[in-house]
């Protein structure tokens, strides 16, 4: 998995370190647990943005008593029913069926 710093993320999105460390701590945006915020997987970026549908995912998966550890080994999980990652199928703007998964986890 690439990882991108939050100097270089926040280069990506045409921000601020310090705005991409805020998005962390409202979890709009994950790091790589136990990375103390400093590797941010470059798949919850593209094009120029955070990766559409992800801030509403995490809060999903917070909701549903995910730790960050969980929630991020769901994200990259092999799926062969989506089929790929839950990450991919954001990717490919099939949040729906993502989101509708992660729900059904969390009752």
């Amino acid at each position: 998995m690439d990882t991108l710093t939050p100097a270089e993320v926040a280069q990506l999105l045409g921000t601020s370190p310090n705005r991409v460390r805020q998005l962390l701590r409202d979890r709009k945006l994950m790091a790589v647990p136990g990375s103390g915020n400093g590797k941010i997987p470059a798949d919850f970026i593209q094009d120029g943005e955070v990766l559409k549908h992800l801030p509403g995912l995490l809060t999903v998966l917070q909701d549903g008593r995910f730790s960050d550890e969980e929630a991020f080994e769901w994200l990259f999980r092999e799926d062969e029913s989506l089929p790929g990652t839950p990450v991919q199928a954001l990717r490919d703007n099939r949040h729906t069926e993502v989101t509708r998964r992660a729900q059904a986890l969390a009752l």
